[in-house]
Order: C-alpha cells, then sequence, then structure tokens
C-alpha cells in the first residue's frame, strides 16, 4: 500500500470514528435527555450558562459530528470539536483525573486531538472536500480563460 493511500484511509477511520461518537452524544441530547434535561445536566455540573451551553454542545456535536463523517468544511469542523471538547474538559472532567469510568478526561482529550489533527490534515481523499474545491477550481479557470 502506498504512503498516501494509506494516510487517507487513516483519515478516513479517524473522520468516521470520532464524527459518529459526536454525532452520537448530540443526538443523546436531543432524543434522550432532551435539551432542557442537558441544560439541567450541565447546571448540576457548574457549567456556566447551562442553557446556552447545553444548545451549543448539541448543535456543535452533530454539526460537526456530521461534516467529519461527510469530509466537509474540515477545518471548522475539527476547531468545533476542540471548542466543544475544551469546554467538557474544563467545565465537566478536569478534575476528575484521567479515567472514563471516574468520569475523567481521558476520552474528551482523545476527541478534542483527533478533532485537531483533522482540522489540520483536512478530509483526504475520501472526504468531500477535494470534491468542492476541483469544482472550485475548475469553475475558475474556465472564469479565466473567458476573460
Amino acid at each position: 500500500m502506498n504512503k498516501e493511500l494509506a494516510r487517507d484511509l487513516g483519515i478516513l477511520v479517524a473522520r468516521l470514528g470520532v464524527g459518529f461518537v459526536l454525532l452520537a452524544y448530540g443526538w443523546q441530547k436531543v432524543a434522550d435527555w432532551g435539551l432542557a434535561g442537558t441544560a439541567e445536566i450541565m447546571a448540576g455540573g457548574g457549567v456556566p450558562m447551562p442553557t446556552v451551553s447545553a444548545y451549543a454542545a448539541t448543535a456543535i456535536e452533530l454539526l460537526a459530528g456530521t461534516a467529519l463523517v461527510l469530509g466537509v468544511a474540515m477545518p471548522l469542523a475539527g476547531l468545533l470539536g476542540v471548542v466543544n471538547m475544551a469546554g467538557a474538559f474544563l467545565f465537566v472532567h478536569m478534575g476528575s483525573g484521567v479515567y472514563v469510568d471516574d468520569d475523567g478526561w481521558g476520552f474528551v482529550l482523545v476527541i478534542g486531538v483527533t478533532c485537531l489533527m483533522l482540522a489540520a490534515t483536512g478530509s483526504g481523499r475520501f472526504g468531500l472536500d477535494p470534491l468542492v474545491m476541483s469544482r472550485f477550481r475548475d469553475r475558475d479557470k474556465a472564469g479565466a480563460h473567458s476573460t
């Protein structure tokens, strides 16, 4: 397997894995807890502006998760995931150690770091970003030839 294919497959696996996890957690906030219930949970954990935080976290998880799965708008999607995980770390998990079973920050760190990596690397060739960008390049080239 050549190096570029291995890189693109690795990015695809990371995108799909983290994207589906973000989607699952966003969906849980909507379908299982409801946004009011999510806000209550956040208030109980000391999260500032719990209603705003509940809506923001849910929107980010659903939108960034979808974008990661599709491989579109990767820098923005990745950075939104980082911001969301930074909030989860600072307001919920920081004081609990690393282990997830103790409500620790290990899982949040892995998601945040992976989102940061994806923001930096892009979608790889198996995402929608390369298709979208090639359309813009083709359109720009066609426009340059007509002037």
